[in-house]
């Protein structure tokens, strides 16, 4: 790691690692998917026991409420949006070292067995080794739904948005920005939706029942000490909601936690995208929420950082 991001030790402190897919690339239908390996996750596990001291989210919330120091380089453990390779994969590692994970699953995927729009995205990228081919058939969706919509130009789009990122290449933040929110609502869903169903699979619920957790794998992982909060319904970019719609993410979210035993007290949310605004973080205070996971890459100072905009470094920010 590098020594700009490594953690302070006056136990006010915490690294907050966020992980998404982790499973064997070699032997998936999908090895370009970006993932960590199974072999890559437990030589972190073992990098962070060496120097690092986990922590349960529970101890990160009696920090919060109750000014508790935590232990000297401590660090906590999330995985976003419910992947069955949290089950698979993360969680067998996870209790045989003896390390509390905390798993943030969308409504949708556990419930209605719907591929969200960003792994639609993943998915699509992975079939696809040409993303020019890619770009191209979104233009000319675009150029089929540019009357009704008013969009501007094809180049003026890719002038503005391709741009290249901290992982990825100019060509796919211009995808992945285009698809999850550049876009007008009633132009992406088609164009995403089109793309899946030609290049990936035009069965969704099935898809969807191989890539995400079930209630009863959620259940069993509760009941192994692992955390599970609030990862809103859709996975949307919840800053771009407007408040009603943001409260209905929220309720959605308490609804499914409710059903797998989460105490009220035990609240936390993850933000998709890691996109908050002032009227979702009152929404979430409201609602009983005592801290809010981003996704800008920083050590947490639980003296210095709010508790609703905690920061975390992603698994490529760590040792492989």
């Amino acid at each position: 790691m590098d020594s700009s991001v490594h953690p302070d030790k006056g136990g006010r402190n915490v690294t907050i690692v966020m992980y998404h897919y982790v499973r064997d690339l070699a032997r998936s239908r999908y090895p370009e998917i970006k993932a960590l390996t199974r072999a890559g996750f437990e030589r972190q596990l073992q990098y962070l026991l060496k120097d690092y001291q986990p922590i349960r989210t529970e101890d990160l919330l009696s920090a919060i409420s109750r000014g508790a120091k935590l232990p000297a380089n401590a660090c906590l453990l999330t995985f976003d949006d419910g992947y069955i390779d949290h089950f698979e994969t993360v969680f067998p590692l996870l209790d045989r070292y003896g390390i509390q994970g905390s798993f943030f699953p969308p409504v949708r995927t556990i419930k209605n067995f719907r591929v969200l729009d960003v792994n639609k995205i993943h998915f699509l990228l992975a079939s696809m080794p040409n993303k020019k081919r890619i770009v191209s058939r979104i233009f000319e969706v675009m150029d089929e739904l540019r009357p009704d919509y008013g969009l501007k130009g094809n180049a003026e789009y890719y002038r503005e948005v391709a741009v290249r990122g901290r992982f990825d290449t100019a060509e796919v933040v211009f995808i992945k920005r285009m698809l999850q929110k550049h876009l007008p609502e009633g132009v992406r869903s088609p164009i995403i939706d089109r793309l899946f169903s030609e290049f990936v699979s035009e069965d969704e619920e099935a898809f969807a029942r191989e890539l995400y957790m079930d209630l009863d794998q959620i259940r069993c992982m509760r009941r192994h000490g692992m955390f599970f909060g609030g990862h809103g319904a859709g996975h949307f970019w919840m800053d771009s909601l407007s408040p009603g719609v943001q409260e209905k993410e929220v309720d959605a979210s308490i609804e499914l936690l409710e059903e797998i035993g989460v105490e009220p007290d035990r609240r936390v949310f993850c933000y998709p995208y890691g996109g908050y605004n002032e009227s979702l973080v009152g929404i979430l205070r409201k609602k009983g929420f005592h801290a809010g996971l981003t996704a800008e890459p920083e050590i947490a100072c639980l003296d210095s950082h709010d508790p609703m905009a905690l920061p975390r470094l992603d698994t490529n920010d760590l040792p492989r």
